[in-house]
Formats: C-alpha cells, structure tokens, sequence
C-alpha cells in the first residue's frame, strides 16, 4: 500500500517545543497546523505497546529502570513532562491507544516508529502492526518505520495491508534490493548521509526518500525542492511554511 506523504512532519509528536513522545507534544504539533506526527512505540513490562524512545525511563519521565521491566500501571504513575519544562509537569506517559485516538480526532496522519527493546524486536513488531490494524480500522492507516528489519518483517507478517518504511542512518549500498524484500514503501534515512545520488537512487527505485531530522528552514525548502517526499522536524513552528 502507498501512503500520501506529507511534507513535514512533526518529530517524536511535538519536536522540540513539548515533551517528546506525549499526547501534549501531538496537541501542539495540531495546533501549529502540522498534518503529520511520528512517535516511537515500545513494549511495557506487561506487553502493552506504549509512547517513549529509550529502553530505559530516565532521560524522559521521572521514572527508572528499563521500560521492558516495569509495569503498566507503574508507568501510569510517571511524570513524562516535567522533564522539559514546568508547563507540562504532570504529563503522562501515553499508550499507542491513546496517540491513535488522538491523531484520528485531530485529523493527523501518524508515522508509527516501532522501537523495540532488545530482543523483542520479533514480538514488538507483531504486537504494534497488529494493533494499529484495530486502532485505525476504517480510517488512513499509519506509516510503520523501523530500523529493526526483524521488527518490520514481523510487523508485515502480522498486518501486510499496512505500509512500512525503512529507517536507516546510512543506507547500505544495496538498500534498493533490500527494500523491495522488506515490501517497504519508503526510505528513511538521515540528513548527513542525503545526497544527489541517493536520491537518484531513489527515484529509479520508485521508492519516496524521507530524511531525518531537519530544523533549518531554508535547508528544509532545499531538500524538498530536490524531489524529497518528506521530512521530520523538531522545529514544528515551521513545518507549516514547508507546504507541510
């Protein structure tokens, strides 16, 4: 399945200017006029697919200890703004539930980064392809990305009719090949390793070219004047004046 890809999207929900990862930071991205947010899943300590980036808790709530051993509803008890600022003190940390509801009700389009945690990469896919399939029945399916190729295939596996995208820092020199196999969509790779010739690349593979993560607006308008699908930003406040 293609996905229509917008032209800017908003990094970890809200980039910079919220708490990553938090149904707050997606509120923003809304209110800013952004059309699309991506944020990364994990599995709780119960299996449950919830919102954060790192295996462990400490740098984003006021919790401790890795995210694959604690309990649902010790994470509901943690704090996952106050680390960014006093105004979103008290924020929780969301479930994918809770973002997919959200994003419909605000009419965004979502980029689901699965983000396992070591050695769950098989079962993180599975579990947050198979959800999402629930979560957004009868509405624009999300984008599903990872870095994990074992995540993504698992991911395929459980829910194929969903589209995927290949995150990458430096695509591999066969990454064409190795796209098609995945049945990925699209490429995701980052800023320092865009290129002319990745791009060229890109156009012969049919495949769109999203890179990561962009917050100067005059490189942003470059990028996407050079044929990019989309990019990721931190910096929402200017996404709407990227054609976002």
């Amino acid at each position: 399945m293609n996905w229509d890809f917008p032209r800017g999207i908003a990094h970890r929900g809200g980039g910079s200017l919220a708490p990553e990862n938090t149904l707050a930071g997606i509120r923003l991205a809304a209110e800013l006029g952004c059309r699309a947010v991506e944020f990364d899943v994990m599995l709780s300590g119960d299996g449950t697919p919830v919102l954060i980036h790192d295996e462990t808790l400490e740098r984003t709530t006021s919790g401790r200890g890795r995210v694959a051993e604690t309990s649902d509803a010790e994470l509901a008890r943690l704090d996952a703004g106050g680390w960014h600022s006093a105004r979103y003190a008290g924020e929780p940390l969301p479930t994918f539930a809770d973002a997919a509801e959200l994003c419909q009700a605000l009419g965004l389009r979502a980029n689901v980064e699965i983000k396992p945690s070591s050695g769950a990469e098989a079962e993180t896919g599975r579990k947050v392809a198979g959800l999402a399939r629930e979560l957004w029945q009868g509405a624009v399916p999300p984008l599903l990305s990872s870095f994990s190729v074992e995540a993504l295939a698992a991911a395929a596996a459980a829910a194929p009719e969903l589209p995927r995208g290949w995150l990458v820092d430096a695509p591999p020199a066969d990454w064409p090949k190795r796209l098609h196999r995945l049945e990925a969509v699209s490429l995701h790779c980052s800023r320092r390793h865009f290129g002319r010739r990745l791009l060229e690349e890109a156009r012969q593979a049919g495949a769109p070219l999203l890179v990561y993560t962009v917050n100067d607006a005059e490189d942003a308008l470059q990028l996407l004047h050079s044929g990019v699908a989309g990019l990721f930003s931190d910096r929402i406040d200017l996404l709407a004046g990227w054609g976002a």
